[in-house]
């Protein structure tokens, strides 16, 4: 019975994924896609919570669901002209964009038939949340504090640049 449960789960999360999806790429205004951008990243963090990846959905709703889709609305708001009537908000690039498509998918349903697919019946054992947190602060603490490093010159980099402007 649980299984069927979290079977319909799986699909539900799966319906909104692909419906937000779609919404994203055919809505004409660029808020309302980054609202549905936002709905279709919390259900992905949904479906890391049904494969009890609890830290990678933490950090799915940190970072992309607050900060990136923030700042996509930050810049949204702040474009000026946005419902300008003189800016076009069509694609001319229709047919190249659907025969892109239509190739991936094929693409990607032959190597996923042709993959043989290994099932597990147990999960992983402990907390992995946990073990995560004790090897990013005692194994990989030099390479997590470089990238810690990185990102402030990359922010002060971005604050120089819009400075100058």
């Amino acid at each position: 019975m649980e299984n069927g449960i979290l079977a319909l789960v799986f699909y539900i999360f799966s319906g909104i994924i692909v419906g937000s999806g779609i919404m994203v790429v055919t809505l004409k205004n660029i808020f309302h896609s980054a609202l549905f951008l936002v709905l279709c990243l919390f259900s992905v963090a949904g479906i890391y919570i049904l494969l009890s990846a609890e830290f990678v959905a933490a950090v799915q709703v940190l970072i992309y669901v607050g900060a990136i889709t923030v700042l996509m609305i930050f810049a949204i708001m702040l474009t000026a002209q946005l419902y300008s009537t003189s800016v076009r908000q069509s694609n001319e690039q229709v047919i190249p964009g659907i025969i892109i498509v239509v190739t991936l998918l094929v693409v990607t349903l032959v190597a996923l038939s042709r993959t043989s697919w290994r099932v597990v019946s147990q999960g992983i054992e402990g907390q992995t949340t946990i073990s995560i947190g004790k090897a990013l602060l005692t194994t990989y603490v030099l390479p997590f504090e470089v990238v810690s490093l990185v990102l402030i010159a990359a922010l002060i980099g971005a604050i120089i640049i819009a400075r100058k402007e």
